[in-house]
């Protein structure tokens, strides 16, 4: 296996040596994903090249602040009109949570997977993989230093974004020396970074509050008190008037209660089918947890669909849970 520095030049080379490149992250994108789509989109932009930046969905509307944010192409309202043979892929740990943006990619279509997961199952022509990187921005901050170009806060504040979101600012253990350095980099070139804070990190909308009322309201604690969970409905999003945005950071709650080792959010898709989130005190890898079901992520932040009603859904994983517990 090839080292990162080398993955780095082979990247480095491959984007200056084609053109017309489709840059996609994974559906329901995150601060990560959005970012490091546009820093994409951003490099390619100075180096001359032609781009298209997708995903199966929107965007969340608080990233609409980014550079060039409103060129995120969403395919269910406007479609590509042909395929492409050279792929970028960006935070995409599974090359199914690309979604149906692949059915844009052609056959035998270049991919370059770019992504800091540990759980990354090795898909694509190139890989470059840094499980230790705290976001995948950090990756693109590293990549982005292989060429001779000028940075600006634009690509600044797209970079900080990725990293501030996916160390949850800065106050989670992938919170490394490096990221600290790259953040002070990123903040000379003009980042406003009390601003982003305050609104990706602590404003809500109000149907973000109504929801997380509702999910509260069914907070459950396992006997031992080390495993805690909330669920929500899809009639729950439409009373509040909430989308899939205004989920972020629910499961947070139940993890943050005191002795509680792992918290989960249970979000109903339909009666066969529901999507759970995981975050763990560090006792338990929910990564290796979420790959049981077919999903990934991080040893303490991960997910996972589970293709059951919503009661044998909580009761198999729990099972898990303390199985790993």
């Amino acid at each position: 296996m090839q080292s990162y520095e080398q993955s780095l030049r082979q990247t480095h080379q491959f984007l200056l040596d084609h053109d017309d490149y489709l840059v996609v992250s994974h559906i329901q994108p995150d601060g990560d994903a959005v970012s490091s789509t546009l820093a994409v989109g951003w490099l390619l932009s100075c180096l001359g090249k032609k781009y298209t930046m997708l995903n199966e969905g929107p965007i969340p509307t608080r990233m609409k602040y980014l550079w060039k944010a409103e060129q995120i192409a969403d395919m269910s309202v406007n479609p590509p009109e042909r395929t492409f043979s050279n792929v970028i892929c960006v935070d995409c740990a599974d090359f199914q949570r690309v979604g149906q943006t692949q059915r844009y990619f052609e056959p035998n279509a270049s991919i370059v997977n770019i992504d800091h997961h540990p759980t990354n199952n090795g898909y694509g022509t190139i890989q470059l993989i840094r499980p230790d990187a705290a976001a995948t921005a950090e990756i693109l901050f590293d990549l982005l230093k292989e060429f001779n170009i000028t940075w600006d806060a634009d690509i600044a504040t797209a970079i900080y974004t990725g990293l501030l979101t996916d160390t949850g600012g800065f106050r989670y253990s992938n919170t490394s020396p490096k990221v600290m350095e790259a953040s002070s980099e990123l903040l000379s070139f003009g980042v406003n970074g009390p601003e982003l804070a305050e609104t990706l990190l602590e404003e809500m909308t109000l149907p973000q509050v109504k929801v997380l009322s509702k999910a509260l309201n069914r907070l459950q604690l396992s006997p031992k008190g080390d495993i805690a969970w909330v669920y929500v409905t899809p009639q729950d999003m439409i009373d509040c008037g909430a989308a899939n945005e205004d989920l972020e950071g629910i499961v947070n709650y139940p993890r943050n209660i005191q002795g509680v080792e792992v918290g989960m959010l249970f979000k109903v898709i339909n009666d066969q089918s529901v999507k759970v989130s995981l975050r763990s005190a560090g006792k338990v890898d929910v990564a290796a947890l979420a790959q049981v079901f077919g999903g990934g992520g991080h040893t303490r932040a991960a997910g996972a669909r589970v293709d059951m009603p919503l009661e044998q859904a909580i009761s198999l994983v729990l099972k898990e849970v303390n199985r790993l517990l």
